[in-house]
């Protein structure tokens, strides 16, 4: 990772700007494509065509989704990480994969193949049945090619696919919904935490090759939030208010060895492919002092805005559930994830010079 004083940090977003938001000039100007694997946290909406429960197509869900206010599949009253970003593009929000509106020109913004509830692991998630497993994304994104590849030739949609940005957003569940889901699991059975953290590791680092070998240049690569603060862990795990300990080791445990992996896989390419975008670090600052995070105030980090139970973090966020009337002030939108205010601040965390150094210096060398 490259650091940069504060005082080039101006110059550095506006070569972004300049830079990554648009690939031609003129009449024909379009943003780079853009597409994202993961899982609830990025999905925009892929669970909406599948029978699972691990589904946020009913209200209170999107309702603050500019300009509907309805539900979409996002996890969240409104934008997540992803639309995020596609703003900083300057683009319009990539489809669901499964989306029947992911046709003709649609598919040359890009496409969003993440899915809620799954994990790097395969066996991650099965509570919630039919999702689309990390395996399974990789396969769409080279139908997608292939199907991009009919309309504008190959040769375009290589070029297309390699000029273009990733996100990939992937191993919170495999804690959650895996390790920690139930007293000895098969998991936990299977290997001490710190041995666990290095099987994932090694997982992803196989699920990355792959995402390279499918033509990615650009990718930026989260790691976990602090696991542990979650409304749903506090209201199950944690004691009188505090975050849950096992959980909070499991991240700091997998963030490091995460970011280690991703430089080793760069030397291995040769070239800066893979960036680790330390949304953990932005988490941590929700939890830790939330009033002094930039001039946002959010008045609490602990209590989710729509639930039920501690902290609003027991079950699902439904009509039926709490809700908070100042949704822009809470960190947490439900038990388990961050309010469209959050996720803005994330993806401004995201774009800070340390992150965008890095893309800059890729797409100056390659465009």
């Amino acid at each position: 990772m490259t650091f940069l004083p504060s005082s080039a940090t101006l110059t550095i977003l506006s070569l972004v700007l300049l830079v990554v938001g648009v690939i031609f000039s003129g009449a024909e100007a379009r943003p780079r494509a853009f597409f994202v694997f993961g899982d609830s946290l990025v999905d925009n909406g892929n669970n909406n065509y599948l029978a699972t429960t691990a589904r946020a197509d009913a209200p209170p869900y999107g309702i603050d989704y500019s300009p509907t206010h309805s539900p979409t599949g996002r996890f969240s009253n409104g934008f997540n990480i992803p639309d995020f970003i596609s703003q900083q593009l300057g683009a319009e929000s990539t489809l669901p994969y499964l989306s029947p509106e992911l046709r003709g020109d649609k598919l040359l913004v890009g496409a969003n193949f993440a899915s809620a509830g799954i994990g790097i692991l395969n066996d991650t998630g099965i509570q919630f049945v039919n999702v689309i497993r990390m395996y399974r994304q990789l396969e769409y994104f080279q139908e997608y090619q292939n199907r991009l590849s009919a309309q504008i030739g190959a040769s375009q949609a290589k070029n297309l696919v390699n000029q273009s940005l990733v996100l990939i957003t992937v191993g919170g569940n495999d804690f959650v919904n895996n390790y920690f889901l139930v007293p000895n699991s098969a998991r936990s059975r299977q290997y001490p935490l710190p041995q666990y953290v290095k099987y994932l590791i090694s997982e992803y680092q196989k699920l990355l090759q792959r995402l390279y070998d499918l033509g990615a240049r650009r990718v930026l690569v989260t790691g976990t939030g602090p696991l542990g603060c979650v409304p749903s862990e506090l209201a199950q795990r944690g004691r009188n208010g505090q975050c849950a300990p096992e959980l909070q080791r499991a991240a700091e445990l997998f963030n490091p060895q995460l970011e280690q992996m991703l430089l080793q896989l760069n030397r291995k390419l040769g070239r800066d492919v893979f960036i680790a975008a330390n949304t953990g670090k932005m988490h941590n600052n929700f939890v830790t002092n939330p009033q002094q995070l930039q001039s946002q105030w959010f008045i609490t980090s602990k209590v989710a805005c729509c639930g039920q139970g501690p902290y609003n973090g027991l079950g699902l966020c439904t009509p039926l559930s709490n809700l908070c009337p100042n949704r822009r002030q809470y960190a947490f939108w439900d038990a388990f994830h961050p309010s469209e205010m959050a996720n803005k601040l994330i993806v401004e965390e995201i774009m800070s010079a340390t992150l965008m150094v890095a893309v800059v210096r890729t797409i100056l060398e390659e465009d």
